[in-house]
């Protein structure tokens, strides 16, 4: 089995293969920002970087230049990110969340919100922060850690909204998941196989004081409970 890259209280990160540490670990619910194929590791990062947008030169993101393939994730309870770009491989769902980036400002060459497919039940789910550099709702004069970073407030909405168990993110990236599970008191396991995201995340887990913000009130976008 692999050993741990960091452990305490419940949360713990493994440095690797998702793919070859899974079948030693044992988890309940996964809620992931998975790569999609999009290729976001471009030049297009570098030179679109603004005096407010403050942010780290990134490691890349493993496997973005390759079709996802969401099927090992579905027999979980889960939260998949970026699900638009893999539509085709999904079964069908009534619940979608719509992460609203932009709160009613203008458009720009970036999309104006991000898509998930749950399988956990229930309506279309509507969550509105505003992340754009470092003009946020939470979050602000933070460094930017990867390049398809996610708001804590975010992650926190969608772990509300999930089972019980312990959360597996398996491409974890910064550590996103994971801050938003310590702060929901809840037992997580991130894997990742850029070693200097797992540094990152461990250094981010490792505050024992954060300041993220509120949580926005989610709004429904359908389905049987809509008033």
């Amino acid at each position: 089995m692999a050993e741990p890259y960091y452990e305490k209280n419940g949360i713990v990160i493994y440095h690797g293969d998702c793919r070859e540490i899974l079948p030693t670990l044992k988890a309940d619910v996964v809620v992931a920002d998975p790569p999609y194929g999009v290729s976001e590791w471009t030049a297009r990062l570098t030179a679109g970087r603004s005096k407010l947008a403050v942010c780290n030169d990134f490691a890349p993101v493993f496997g973005d230049d390759k079709p996802f393939d969401p099927a090992p994730w579905l027999a979980y309870p889960c939260i998949l990110w970026g699900a638009n770009h893999y539509a085709d491989k999904l079964p069908a769902s009534p619940t979608w969340l719509v992460w609203d980036k932009r709160e009613g400002q203008g458009p720009n060459d970036n999309a104006d919100c991000e898509l998930a497919w749950s399988n956990r039940g229930g309506p279309a789910r509507l969550f509105h922060h505003y992340w754009k550099g470092m003009l946020r709702a939470s979050e602000r004069k933070q460094p930017r850690l990867h390049p398809t970073q996610k708001p804590v407030a975010l992650m926190r909405w969608c772990i509300e909204m999930m089972p019980g168990g312990v959360i597996l993110d398996p491409f974890m990236g910064s550590g996103t998941t994971l801050v938003a599970a310590k702060l929901e008191g809840r037992r997580a396991i991130g894997i990742e196989i850029e070693e200097r995201y797992c540094e990152i995340a461990a250094k981010r887990l490792a505050q024992e004081v954060f300041d993220f913000g509120p949580i926005p009130t989610p709004r429904s976008a359908g389905g049987e409970d809509e008033a």
